[in-house]
């Protein structure tokens, strides 16, 4: 029988609901099953924790192969609204909660939730422009020390 997970940490690099939700599912089950759990936030992944956007995520239907749209037609103006606001309902009907809400519920259970202090001085950003829920802004190293012993996952 395969070891225990005991710790994970979620690298979320993408800004957008499909680079965005599946790290925090991944997150909500680990804390769910008693394994401690890290996010972090890096490159446009910052979104989701950046007070002024993360409630404006939307989904990406340009080149985004599982919508099996033609690239064409992902462009069309309002198409990302139109497929951000399809898929939200889906998900309410699920019960998944929109993500301001999901991190803070995340975080409620102790998850630990990072930026990325690379990604955060190249976007000019400070802690100022995060929520609450963010518990530091680290280097690349101290996320590394932070995952050591665990299972690191990319989204």
């Amino acid at each position: 029988m395969p070891d225990k997970i005991e710790k994970i940490s979620i690298i979320v690099s993408k800004g957008s609901l499909e680079g965005i939700y599946p790290a925090l599912i991944m997150a909500n089950g680990a804390r769910a099953e008693g394994i401690e759990a890290s996010l972090f936030f890096t490159f446009f992944g910052l979104d989701a924790v950046h007070k002024a956007r993360h409630e404006h995520i939307k989904l990406a239907t340009v080149g985004n192969p599982g919508l099996h749209l033609a690239t064409w037609v992902g462009g069309l103006p309002g198409m990302s609204a139109v497929m951000t606001h399809y898929l939200s309902r889906k998900m309410d009907g699920l019960d998944i909660p929109p993500i301001p809400e999901f991190i803070e519920m995340i975080a409620d259970t102790g998850a630990g939730l990072y930026a990325c202090q690379a990604s955060v001085d190249l976007f000019g950003l400070s802690k100022e422009d995060f929520i609450d829920q963010l518990q530091d802004i680290i280097t690349v190293g101290e996320f590394y020390e932070r995952a050591a012993g665990g299972q690191i996952i990319f989204t």
